[in-house]
């Protein structure tokens, strides 16, 4: 057992080595954000979506190309905007008059890294045509079904604060993405430090030579290593025991159900594996709690009016609840 144990750890240091490869390549672009690049990195080790969320100018977008960039896979970016319409997402049937029948032209959603920039800006008919396809990579057009090529991971962006020309996201779509990562605005020293780079134009030079450091296939391997992480059933019990207290807290008007309790002990083993271990700790279920749930739950009326966000709800939650030892 022990030289199982063993391997595995190796296994997981080249794990390692290739994410802080790519911290390391992203760091000479994107200025401080460590923290959301190791989560929007976990979250494609933990086969999940990701929806970015900040304020115009924070390097939404380019996170999430650079990161796809890092990975040798099919990349597709779809804007969204209100005309937007399903089959210029999904794809469409086209008349061939040589066949004399129809074909199934496919939409830029078929790729492994799709990037949705501006997710909130299309209507609900357009957000409906991914339902199917963020759950069970397959689309369903005119009676036939078509499958995704895996890897398959949704990289999404929204603006949190422009109001007009934005559709608020269906509860049941925002529920099938892993986690909602925030960008905040830089400190002043990052500032500093983000307009001496683009004074040096040293960005666009370093964009245009950023390699891929994953292929799909290692991408698939190692996913399935991160499944087969040991989580001790204290663990299992501590993440479960979280969501299920969003369900009875008076802040809490919806709390999360049991796809965001699978969805925290997934992307834990993602953090784990990221940090070279073959095991996962409370406190990687604590890192990703907030990730996991901002998007999940939604607050009180009362609590909304406060000013009140799910973050501090869901802290003081997990500050009650006896961490296993």
């Amino acid at each position: 057992m022990e030289n199982d144990n063993f391997e595995q750890r190796t296994d997981l240091s080249q794990l390692s080595a290739a994410v802080e490869q790519i911290k390391a390549t992203l760091s000479t672009i994107i200025v401080g954000q460590h923290e959301v690049i190791e989560l929007v990195i976990a979250g494609i080790l933990a086969d999940g979506h990701i929806l970015i969320e900040g304020v115009p100018g924070v390097a939404k977008t380019l996170t999430a190309k650079l990161v796809a960039k890092s990975v040798d896979a099919k990349y597709s970016r779809i804007q969204f905007t209100p005309d937007l319409m399903p089959s210029d997402v999904l794809g469409t049937s086209v008349f061939n008059p040589k066949t004399g029948e129809f074909e199934f032209k496919k939409g830029p959603v078929f790729g492994n890294i799709i990037l949705i920039d501006e997710i909130n800006r299309a209507p609900a008919k357009t957000q409906s045509a991914l339902f199917e396809v963020m759950e069970e990579r397959q689309i369903t057009v005119d009676g036939q079904q078509y499958k995704m090529e895996e890897p398959f991971i949704v990289l999404a962006t929204q603006n949190p604060v422009e109001q007009e020309g934005t559709y608020r996201l269906p509860e049941a779509q925002l529920d099938r993405f892993l986690l909602k990562i925030e960008i905040k605005y830089p400190s002043l020293e990052e500032e500093v430090a983000i307009v001496t780079r683009q004074h040096q134009q040293k960005t666009t030079e370093q964009i245009n030579h950023i390699t891929s450091v994953l292929s799909s296939a290692d991408i698939i391997i190692i996913r399935n290593q991160v499944r087969q992480l040991h989580v001790d059933d204290k663990i299992l019990a501590f993440a479960a025991r979280i969501i299920h207290e969003t369900r009875n807290n008076k802040s809490i008007y919806l709390g999360g159900s049991p796809r965001a309790s699978l969805a925290v002990v997934n992307a834990a083993k993602a953090i784990a594996a990221i940090n070279g271990r073959d095991f996962v700790t409370p406190d990687d279920v604590i890192k990703v709690a907030a990730p996991v749930l901002r998007h999940r739950i939604m607050l009180t009326p009362d609590k909304e009016m406060e000013g009140v966000i799910p973050e501090e709800v869901i802290a003081q939650i997990i500050q009650k609840i006896e961490i296993p030892r």
